[in-house]
Parts: structure tokens; sequence; C-alpha cells
């Protein structure tokens, strides 16, 4: 008999309770013998240059599952990590059946708000014809496309937060330790994850590997200009503008600092 593998694809920037919630929901209504949690890598399109780095993701994911109930039956994977980029689930999909469809099955677990936009994935129909899916509510995304074909979790534990409150609430320095695993958190703080100290260190990095995008000094001034360091973001945001004289972003941002110094420094600017 094959084993039945859920597939659980998402970001988990960074993974959550709620995550590993769902995950030993589906475990303890016997909806497959083992769920994987395909970690989405980083997309070096993407406008969102904060997102964690792919492993930094995994390490935690790695942790989040170790201490759920099923340690050994939930794990992450890193099997986009390694396919061709960009990652359409249709082609993990047929990697993990060519290469493990003789001793597995597979299914896939998403969430509403994913659901509510299914039919603009690569290759959707075929997906809806080849793979049990079900589908998980999320506040405020009802499941309306493809409902009969699909099996709505009603009763799957219902988080009311998500990935993007736990970095707001970790840059804020708040206690997460409700939202995360004991070791994510650590973790997390321990890396000063989606902290501006932080933020700063890795966009300097990727910034002197040779990466010039426009919108890596915008976010590198915006950490700049949290910690008042006004002349650095000034010169953040001049560079964007001179990579890419469109940036509206950068110009209000630079803008901004000149009002704020003004208004503060007025013997200076106003002599």
């Amino acid at each position: 008999m094959k084993k039945r593998m859920l597939l659980y694809f998402g970001s988990f920037d960074p993974i959550h309770r709620g995550h590993i919630g769902l995950a030993e929901y589906a475990l303890d209504k016997d909806l497959a013998d083992e769920v994987a949690l395909i970690i989405s890598p980083q997309n070096p399109f993407k406008a969102d240059v904060l997102q964690t780095p792919e492993y930094t993701r995994f390490e935690m994911a790695e942790m989040a599952c170790r201490e759920s109930k099923y340690p050994e039956r939930i794990k992450p994977s890193v099997v986009e990590f390694v396919l061709e980029k960009p990652s359409y689930t249709i082609n993990t999909l047929d990697y993990l059946k060519e290469n493990h469809g003789g001793d597995m099955e597979f299914a896939i677990i998403t969430g509403s708000d994913i659901w509510e936009r299914f039919d603009e994935w690569k290759e959707y129909k075929r997906i809806l014809a080849e793979y049990k899916i079900y589908v998980y509510p999320r506040k405020g995304y009802a499941v309306e496309k493809f409902a009969d074909r699909v099996t709505i979790l009603e009763d799957a534990p219902y988080v009311e937060f998500s990935s993007t409150e736990v970095r707001g609430k970790a840059e804020r320095g708040e206690d997460i330790r409700n939202m995360v695993s004991p070791s994510v958190a650590e973790y997390i703080v321990k890396n000063q994850l989606w902290t501006p100290a932080g933020r700063i260190v890795r966009i300097t990095s990727m910034i002197e590997s040779g990466d010039e995008r426009d919108v890596l000094y915008v976010e590198r001034g915006k950490c700049y200009f949290q910690h008042n360091e006004w002349g650095k973001a000034i010169n953040d945001f001049n560079r964007a503008k001179a990579i890419n004289p469109a940036n509206e972003e950068a110009k209000q941002l630079h803008d901004m600092v000149y009002e704020i110094l003004s208004f503060r420094y007025k013997d200076i600017y106003n002599p």
C-alpha cells in the first residue's frame, strides 16, 4: 500500500503555530500518513527583498516540526530549492510523482486565501484532475471556485494571526512566544530576524555581493531611517534614485528625511 503524503506548500516566513496545528489536525483526522511542508524558495524577481533566505526558513521549519505532536510524520522539504525556477506547483508535483510515485500517493492542502487564485496556477486543470485537494478556510476568503472539486476542512483549527503579524511583532521587539514554537522564538531573537539592525546586515551583504537593485537601497534606507541615521538613509535613497529615476518611493522617502531635518534643525537649514 502506498504511503499517503500530504503536501503543504508555503513560504513559511516564519513557520508558526497555525501551520503546525493544521498539519497535526490533518494527521489527527487521518487525511494522510505524513505531511511534507514544501518550502517555497527565494524568488529573485520578487519585489519583497526582505523575504527571509530559504535555508533560514527551512531551519525554523525543522525546529517547529521537531517540537510538534508528530515529529516523525511532519517534516519540511527542500525539494523546490533544487528544481528549476520559478517554482510552479505542477512541476513539483510531476517531479515527486516521477521519483516517488511508486510508493507514495500525493494530496495537497492549502488555504482559501491561496485557493482564491487557483485558476491562475500553471496547468491548474490538470492539478484538479489528478490530485485530491483539501482547502482550509481563512477569514475573509470563502471557498467559491471549484468548491465541488475539493474537500473543505470546515472544522480545521483557526488561527487569528499570520506570518506577517509574527514578523511585525518581531520587528517591534514584542513577545512572539504564543505564536511560534519555543526554539523558533529563540532563533528569531538570536538572529535578529526582521529587526532593522538585522535587515541592515543582510541587505548590506546582498549589495556588497554585487546586487545593485534600487529596491535594496530603498529597504536599507528605511532601516537607517528607523534608526534616525539620516545621512545614511539619504545616501541610500539617492542611490536608489540614481539606479532607477522612476522609483517614486525613493523620491518620497528622500524628501521626507529632508523635511524632518529641516523641521528639527532650523538653525542649520534655515539660518
